[in-house]
Protein backbone atom coordinates (compact mmCIF):
# COMPACT_ATOMS: atom_id res chain seq x y z
CA UNK A 1 0.00 0.00 0.00
CA UNK A 2 0.94 3.24 0.14
CA UNK A 3 0.37 5.85 2.55
CA UNK A 4 -0.12 9.72 2.38
CA UNK A 5 -0.29 11.62 5.67
CA UNK A 6 0.73 15.52 5.48
CA UNK A 7 3.73 16.51 3.04
CA UNK A 8 4.83 12.39 3.08
CA UNK A 9 3.78 9.64 1.20
CA UNK A 10 5.30 5.66 2.48
CA UNK A 11 5.06 3.50 -0.60
CA UNK A 12 5.81 -0.11 0.87
CA UNK A 13 6.00 -1.84 -2.65
CA UNK A 14 8.63 0.40 -3.42
CA UNK A 15 9.93 1.39 0.02
CA UNK A 16 10.47 4.62 -0.63
CA UNK A 17 9.28 7.43 1.35
CA UNK A 18 8.54 11.17 0.49
CA UNK A 19 8.54 14.06 1.97
CA UNK A 20 7.59 17.34 -0.23
CA UNK A 21 7.73 15.21 -3.33
CA UNK A 22 11.38 14.37 -2.24
CA UNK A 23 13.04 10.69 -1.44
CA UNK A 24 13.73 10.81 2.30
CA UNK A 25 16.60 8.11 2.83
CA UNK A 26 15.65 5.96 5.70
CA UNK A 27 17.56 3.01 7.27
CA UNK A 28 15.28 -0.49 6.97
CA UNK A 29 14.75 -0.67 10.30
CA UNK A 30 13.58 3.07 10.22
CA UNK A 31 11.26 2.11 7.56
CA UNK A 32 9.76 -0.50 8.88
CA UNK A 33 9.23 1.09 12.33
CA UNK A 34 7.29 3.56 10.44
CA UNK A 35 4.98 1.37 8.02
CA UNK A 36 4.05 -0.79 11.63
CA UNK A 37 3.13 2.71 13.14
CA UNK A 38 1.13 3.60 10.43
CA UNK A 39 -0.56 -0.03 9.55
CA UNK A 40 -1.52 0.34 13.09
CA UNK A 41 -2.49 3.55 13.67
CA UNK A 42 -5.86 2.23 15.39
CA UNK A 43 -4.02 1.40 18.90
CA UNK A 44 -0.88 1.25 20.67
CA UNK A 45 1.99 0.03 19.41
CA UNK A 46 4.32 -1.37 22.24
CA UNK A 47 7.75 -1.92 22.24
CA UNK A 48 7.71 -5.67 22.44
CA UNK A 49 5.15 -5.22 19.12
CA UNK A 50 8.12 -3.44 17.40
CA UNK A 51 11.16 -5.46 18.41
CA UNK A 52 9.21 -8.43 17.45
CA UNK A 53 8.05 -7.19 13.70
CA UNK A 54 11.12 -5.43 13.31
CA UNK A 55 14.06 -7.44 15.00
CA UNK A 56 12.51 -10.41 14.94
CA UNK A 57 12.40 -11.19 18.46
CA UNK A 58 15.91 -10.40 18.76
CA UNK A 59 17.06 -8.54 22.21
CA UNK A 60 18.28 -4.62 21.33
CA UNK A 61 18.72 -2.19 23.87
CA UNK A 62 16.44 0.71 24.82
CA UNK A 63 18.74 3.46 23.29
CA UNK A 64 18.41 1.41 20.06
CA UNK A 65 14.69 1.84 19.72
CA UNK A 66 14.86 5.73 20.96
CA UNK A 67 17.11 5.59 18.26
CA UNK A 68 14.96 4.55 15.59
CA UNK A 69 11.51 6.35 16.92
CA UNK A 70 13.85 9.46 16.74
CA UNK A 71 14.76 8.65 13.37
CA UNK A 72 11.50 8.09 12.15
CA UNK A 73 10.34 11.01 13.62
CA UNK A 74 13.11 13.23 11.67
CA UNK A 75 12.21 11.86 8.94
CA UNK A 76 8.75 12.82 8.51
CA UNK A 77 8.95 16.44 9.70
CA UNK A 78 8.08 15.52 13.55
CA UNK A 79 10.17 15.29 17.11
CA UNK A 80 9.85 14.58 20.06
CA UNK A 81 8.68 17.92 21.42
CA UNK A 82 5.77 18.70 18.62
CA UNK A 83 4.88 14.29 18.55
CA UNK A 84 2.52 15.66 15.88
CA UNK A 85 2.66 12.50 14.15
CA UNK A 86 4.54 9.30 16.21
CA UNK A 87 2.91 9.94 19.95
CA UNK A 88 4.75 8.45 22.86
CA UNK A 89 2.21 6.65 25.21
CA UNK A 90 4.29 6.57 28.86
CA UNK A 91 5.24 2.61 29.74
CA UNK A 92 2.93 1.48 27.29
CA UNK A 93 4.68 2.10 23.37
CA UNK A 94 3.65 4.93 20.56
CA UNK A 95 0.88 5.71 18.28
CA UNK A 96 0.72 7.16 14.66
CA UNK A 97 -1.71 9.89 15.73
CA UNK A 98 -1.64 11.66 11.87
CA UNK A 99 -4.59 11.48 9.84
CA UNK A 100 -3.93 9.25 6.56
CA UNK A 101 -5.20 8.17 3.41
CA UNK A 102 -4.26 5.18 1.50
CA UNK A 103 -3.97 3.61 -1.84
CA UNK A 104 -2.09 0.64 -4.06
CA UNK A 105 0.94 1.55 -5.67
CA UNK A 106 0.67 2.41 -9.03
CA UNK A 107 1.64 -1.50 -11.25
CA UNK A 108 0.61 -3.08 -8.51
CA UNK A 109 -0.89 -5.84 -8.58
CA UNK A 110 -4.62 -4.98 -8.11
CA UNK A 111 -6.14 -5.36 -4.67
CA UNK A 112 -8.92 -7.66 -5.16
CA UNK A 113 -10.56 -9.26 -2.45
CA UNK A 114 -8.56 -12.42 -2.81
CA UNK A 115 -5.14 -10.24 -2.78
CA UNK A 116 -5.70 -7.95 -0.62
CA UNK A 117 -5.13 -9.87 2.73
CA UNK A 118 -4.19 -13.22 4.22
CA UNK A 119 -4.79 -15.25 7.20
CA UNK A 120 -2.44 -16.49 9.29
CA UNK A 121 -2.95 -19.70 11.78
CA UNK A 122 -1.05 -22.29 13.33
CA UNK A 123 -0.69 -25.68 13.81
CA UNK A 124 1.00 -28.22 15.44
CA UNK A 125 3.73 -30.63 14.21
CA UNK A 126 4.19 -34.51 15.10
CA UNK A 127 6.64 -33.01 17.63
CA UNK A 128 4.30 -30.28 18.96
CA UNK A 129 5.95 -27.35 17.14
CA UNK A 130 3.58 -24.28 16.08
CA UNK A 131 4.03 -23.73 12.20
CA UNK A 132 2.51 -20.26 11.09
CA UNK A 133 0.42 -21.08 8.64
CA UNK A 134 -0.78 -17.79 5.85
CA UNK A 135 -3.45 -18.22 3.53
CA UNK A 136 -4.25 -16.34 0.57
CA UNK A 137 -6.56 -16.19 -2.34
CA UNK A 138 -9.57 -18.29 -3.61
CA UNK A 139 -9.01 -21.13 -6.02
CA UNK A 140 -7.42 -24.65 -6.50
CA UNK A 141 -5.02 -25.05 -3.11
CA UNK A 142 -1.54 -24.51 -4.18
CA UNK A 143 1.02 -25.51 -0.78
CA UNK A 144 3.90 -23.89 -1.11
CA UNK A 145 6.90 -25.78 0.83
CA UNK A 146 8.70 -24.34 3.62
CA UNK A 147 12.23 -23.10 3.09
CA UNK A 148 14.73 -20.57 5.03
CA UNK A 149 14.63 -16.90 5.64
CA UNK A 150 10.98 -16.69 5.90
CA UNK A 151 8.48 -15.03 8.18
CA UNK A 152 4.64 -15.29 6.65
CA UNK A 153 3.55 -11.43 7.83
CA UNK A 154 6.74 -9.85 6.17
CA UNK A 155 6.88 -11.81 2.91
CA UNK A 156 3.33 -11.06 2.45
CA UNK A 157 4.96 -7.19 1.65
CA UNK A 158 8.47 -7.48 0.77
CA UNK A 159 9.56 -6.14 -2.16
CA UNK A 160 11.44 -9.68 -2.25
CA UNK A 161 8.46 -12.08 -2.40
CA UNK A 162 5.39 -10.05 -2.52
CA UNK A 163 5.04 -9.58 -5.91
CA UNK A 164 5.78 -14.00 -6.92
CA UNK A 165 2.93 -14.61 -3.58
CA UNK A 166 0.71 -11.87 -4.97
CA UNK A 167 0.48 -13.25 -8.65
CA UNK A 168 0.34 -16.60 -6.75
CA UNK A 169 -2.62 -16.25 -5.07
CA UNK A 170 -4.77 -14.20 -7.93
CA UNK A 171 -5.47 -17.58 -9.47
CA UNK A 172 -5.06 -20.05 -5.74
CA UNK A 173 -5.52 -20.38 -2.69
CA UNK A 174 -1.99 -20.26 -1.63
CA UNK A 175 -1.04 -21.58 1.44
CA UNK A 176 2.16 -21.13 2.89
CA UNK A 177 4.08 -21.53 6.47
CA UNK A 178 7.01 -20.71 8.26
CA UNK A 179 9.65 -23.74 8.58
CA UNK A 180 10.08 -24.64 12.09
CA UNK A 181 12.91 -22.19 13.90
CA UNK A 182 11.34 -19.58 11.27
CA UNK A 183 9.44 -16.39 11.23
CA UNK A 184 6.11 -16.96 13.76
CA UNK A 185 6.84 -20.49 13.71
CA UNK A 186 8.71 -21.68 17.25
CA UNK A 187 12.24 -20.68 16.84
CA UNK A 188 13.57 -22.72 20.01
CA UNK A 189 13.48 -25.98 18.36
CA UNK A 190 15.08 -29.65 19.44
CA UNK A 191 14.98 -31.52 15.75
CA UNK A 192 16.36 -29.36 13.07
CA UNK A 193 16.79 -31.89 9.91
CA UNK A 194 15.59 -33.06 6.35
CA UNK A 195 12.79 -35.58 7.68
CA UNK A 196 11.45 -33.27 10.49
CA UNK A 197 11.04 -30.79 7.38
CA UNK A 198 9.52 -33.16 5.88
CA UNK A 199 7.11 -33.88 8.40
CA UNK A 200 6.14 -30.45 8.63
CA UNK A 201 4.84 -29.98 4.97
CA UNK A 202 2.85 -33.63 5.71
CA UNK A 203 0.95 -32.09 8.73
CA UNK A 204 0.57 -28.78 7.01
CA UNK A 205 -1.29 -30.46 3.53
CA UNK A 206 -3.53 -32.75 6.38
CA UNK A 207 -4.37 -29.26 7.81
CA UNK A 208 -5.81 -27.45 4.45
CA UNK A 209 -8.97 -29.53 4.36
CA UNK A 210 -8.82 -30.17 0.71
CA UNK A 211 -8.39 -33.32 -1.09
CA UNK A 212 -6.43 -32.59 -3.64
CA UNK A 213 -3.79 -29.58 -3.82
CA UNK A 214 -1.08 -28.35 -5.94
CA UNK A 215 2.72 -28.63 -4.66
CA UNK A 216 5.52 -25.70 -4.98
CA UNK A 217 9.06 -26.76 -3.75
CA UNK A 218 11.79 -23.94 -4.15
CA UNK A 219 15.72 -24.48 -3.22
CA UNK A 220 15.70 -26.71 -0.10
CA UNK A 221 11.86 -27.03 -0.19
CA UNK A 222 11.62 -28.87 -3.19
CA UNK A 223 12.93 -31.83 -1.36
CA UNK A 224 9.99 -32.19 0.86
CA UNK A 225 7.75 -31.13 -1.86
CA UNK A 226 9.53 -33.98 -3.33
CA UNK A 227 8.65 -36.58 -0.64
CA UNK A 228 5.22 -35.35 -0.20
CA UNK A 229 4.05 -35.93 -4.25
CA UNK A 230 6.19 -39.67 -4.50
CA UNK A 231 3.72 -40.52 -1.07
CA UNK A 232 0.88 -38.77 -1.98
CA UNK A 233 0.60 -39.37 -6.50
CA UNK A 234 -3.76 -39.34 -5.36
CA UNK A 235 -3.98 -35.82 -3.68
CA UNK A 236 -1.16 -34.08 -5.34
CA UNK A 237 -2.35 -32.66 -8.29
CA UNK A 238 0.62 -30.71 -9.92
CA UNK A 239 4.23 -30.54 -8.87
CA UNK A 240 6.41 -27.07 -9.26
CA UNK A 241 9.96 -27.30 -8.51
CA UNK A 242 11.96 -24.02 -8.75
CA UNK A 243 16.10 -23.30 -8.29
CA UNK A 244 15.70 -26.71 -6.60
CA UNK A 245 18.18 -29.62 -5.69
CA UNK A 246 17.87 -32.94 -4.30
CA UNK A 247 20.93 -33.35 -3.24
CA UNK A 248 22.64 -31.13 -0.22
CA UNK A 249 26.03 -30.02 -0.99
CA UNK A 250 27.65 -32.55 1.30
CA UNK A 251 25.16 -35.42 -0.64
CA UNK A 252 26.84 -34.48 -4.04
CA UNK A 253 30.04 -36.15 -4.45
CA UNK A 254 32.20 -33.60 -4.99
CA UNK A 255 35.22 -31.78 -2.32
CA UNK A 256 34.56 -28.48 -3.58
CA UNK A 257 30.82 -28.61 -2.69
CA UNK A 258 31.74 -29.90 0.41
CA UNK A 259 34.44 -27.17 0.99
CA UNK A 260 31.47 -24.66 -0.16
CA UNK A 261 29.35 -25.63 2.39
CA UNK A 262 31.68 -25.43 5.39
CA UNK A 263 33.01 -22.27 3.95
CA UNK A 264 29.30 -20.37 4.10
CA UNK A 265 28.84 -22.03 7.53
CA UNK A 266 32.19 -20.53 8.91
CA UNK A 267 31.00 -17.42 7.71
CA UNK A 268 27.27 -17.40 8.55
CA UNK A 269 28.04 -17.87 11.93
CA UNK A 270 29.80 -14.51 11.99
CA UNK A 271 27.72 -12.15 9.47
CA UNK A 272 24.33 -13.26 9.64
CA UNK A 273 22.09 -10.45 9.10
CA UNK A 274 25.10 -7.79 9.05
CA UNK A 275 25.17 -5.71 6.10
CA UNK A 276 28.82 -5.31 6.44
CA UNK A 277 29.92 -9.01 6.89
CA UNK A 278 32.10 -10.95 4.38
CA UNK A 279 28.82 -13.37 4.71
CA UNK A 280 26.42 -11.04 3.02
CA UNK A 281 28.68 -9.96 0.33
CA UNK A 282 29.17 -13.73 0.20
CA UNK A 283 25.29 -14.42 0.14
CA UNK A 284 24.68 -11.71 -2.51
CA UNK A 285 27.06 -12.94 -5.11
CA UNK A 286 25.33 -16.36 -4.87
CA UNK A 287 22.08 -15.72 -4.31
CA UNK A 288 21.45 -12.63 -6.40
CA UNK A 289 24.63 -11.89 -7.79
CA UNK A 290 23.69 -8.29 -9.65
CA UNK A 291 22.33 -7.21 -6.79
CA UNK A 292 21.48 -3.23 -5.88
CA UNK A 293 22.23 -1.89 -2.42
CA UNK A 294 18.37 -1.23 -2.17
CA UNK A 295 17.83 -5.50 -2.90
CA UNK A 296 21.07 -5.98 -0.52
CA UNK A 297 18.88 -4.08 2.36
CA UNK A 298 15.90 -6.28 1.81
CA UNK A 299 18.21 -9.46 2.01
CA UNK A 300 19.50 -8.35 5.53
CA UNK A 301 15.68 -7.52 6.34
CA UNK A 302 14.69 -11.02 5.60
CA UNK A 303 17.44 -12.65 7.78
CA UNK A 304 17.00 -10.80 10.63
CA UNK A 305 13.23 -11.15 10.48
CA UNK A 306 13.15 -15.00 10.06
CA UNK A 307 16.08 -16.44 12.70
CA UNK A 308 19.08 -15.51 14.57
CA UNK A 309 22.26 -16.75 13.26
CA UNK A 310 22.47 -20.10 15.12
CA UNK A 311 19.51 -21.35 13.87
CA UNK A 312 19.87 -20.56 10.57
CA UNK A 313 23.62 -22.36 10.87
CA UNK A 314 21.48 -25.27 11.95
CA UNK A 315 18.89 -25.70 9.25
CA UNK A 316 21.92 -24.79 6.40
CA UNK A 317 23.70 -27.66 8.19
CA UNK A 318 20.76 -30.38 7.98
CA UNK A 319 20.08 -28.72 4.35
CA UNK A 320 23.52 -29.95 2.99
CA UNK A 321 22.57 -33.44 4.14
CA UNK A 322 19.44 -34.03 1.68
CA UNK A 323 19.22 -36.80 -0.63
CA UNK A 324 16.01 -37.38 -2.09
CA UNK A 325 17.40 -39.00 -5.54
CA UNK A 326 15.97 -42.36 -4.75
CA UNK A 327 12.30 -40.79 -4.66
CA UNK A 328 12.48 -38.93 -7.95
CA UNK A 329 10.86 -42.07 -10.18
CA UNK A 330 8.56 -42.29 -7.67
CA UNK A 331 6.66 -39.28 -8.54
CA UNK A 332 3.94 -40.37 -10.58
CA UNK A 333 1.76 -36.47 -10.59
CA UNK A 334 2.79 -33.55 -13.32
CA UNK A 335 5.81 -31.82 -12.91
CA UNK A 336 7.14 -27.94 -13.83
CA UNK A 337 11.12 -27.95 -13.05
CA UNK A 338 12.37 -24.56 -13.61
CA UNK A 339 16.10 -23.57 -12.77
CA UNK A 340 17.82 -20.94 -13.85
CA UNK A 341 21.10 -21.12 -16.25
CA UNK A 342 23.92 -19.31 -13.90
CA UNK A 343 22.35 -20.22 -10.09
CA UNK A 344 25.44 -20.56 -7.90
CA UNK A 345 23.41 -21.82 -4.91
CA UNK A 346 21.40 -24.73 -6.60
CA UNK A 347 23.69 -25.80 -9.39
CA UNK A 348 22.05 -25.53 -12.92
CA UNK A 349 22.94 -29.48 -13.03
CA UNK A 350 20.49 -30.25 -10.01
CA UNK A 351 17.66 -29.16 -11.40
CA UNK A 352 17.64 -31.12 -14.61
CA UNK A 353 18.85 -34.27 -12.14
CA UNK A 354 15.84 -33.50 -10.94
CA UNK A 355 13.50 -32.76 -13.84
CA UNK A 356 15.90 -36.51 -15.61
CA UNK A 357 14.52 -38.66 -13.14
CA UNK A 358 11.03 -37.39 -12.56
CA UNK A 359 9.15 -39.47 -15.39
CA UNK A 360 7.63 -37.02 -17.83
CA UNK A 361 8.58 -33.54 -15.76
CA UNK A 362 8.83 -30.78 -18.04
CA UNK A 363 11.98 -28.49 -17.78
CA UNK A 364 11.88 -24.94 -18.17
CA UNK A 365 15.75 -23.30 -18.51
CA UNK A 366 15.91 -19.71 -17.37
CA UNK A 367 18.05 -17.00 -18.39
CA UNK A 368 18.93 -15.73 -14.90
CA UNK A 369 22.15 -15.54 -12.67
CA UNK A 370 19.82 -15.89 -9.41
CA UNK A 371 18.47 -18.10 -7.11
CA UNK A 372 15.54 -16.10 -6.52
CA UNK A 373 13.93 -14.98 -9.86
CA UNK A 374 12.51 -11.11 -9.04
CA UNK A 375 10.10 -9.33 -10.83
CA UNK A 376 12.05 -6.86 -13.31
CA UNK A 377 14.84 -9.27 -14.26
CA UNK A 378 14.63 -10.55 -18.18
CA UNK A 379 13.22 -13.96 -17.12
CA UNK A 380 10.88 -12.74 -15.23
CA UNK A 381 7.95 -13.50 -17.78
CA UNK A 382 8.92 -16.82 -18.89
CA UNK A 383 9.03 -18.20 -15.28
CA UNK A 384 5.91 -16.19 -13.97
CA UNK A 385 4.20 -17.56 -17.57
CA UNK A 386 5.17 -21.12 -17.46
CA UNK A 387 4.14 -21.29 -13.43
CA UNK A 388 0.83 -19.96 -13.93
CA UNK A 389 0.41 -21.72 -17.79
CA UNK A 390 0.98 -25.07 -15.85
CA UNK A 391 -1.15 -24.81 -13.01
CA UNK A 392 -4.09 -23.67 -15.02
CA UNK A 393 -4.01 -27.00 -17.12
Amino acid sequence: MRFRFGDCELDEARRELRRGGAPVPVEPQVFDLLAQLVRNRDRVVTRDDMIEVVWGGRIVSESTLSSRINAARRAVGDSGEAQALIRTVARRGFRFVGEVREDATPGAPPATEATAQQEVRFCRGEDGVALAVATAGAGPALLRAGTWMTHVEHDWTSPLWAPFLRRLSARNRLVRYDMRGCGLSDRAVADISAAAFARDLETVAESLGAERFALLGASQGAAAAIACAAAHPARVSHLVIVGGYARGRNRRGLVAEQEKAQAILTLMRQGWGDPRSAFMQMFSSLYVPRSSPEQLAWWVEAQRGSSNGETAVRIRTACDEIDVTPLLPQVKVPTLVLHGRGDSVAPFEEGRLIAAGIPGARFVELDSDNHVILEGEPAWPRFIGAIEEFLAA
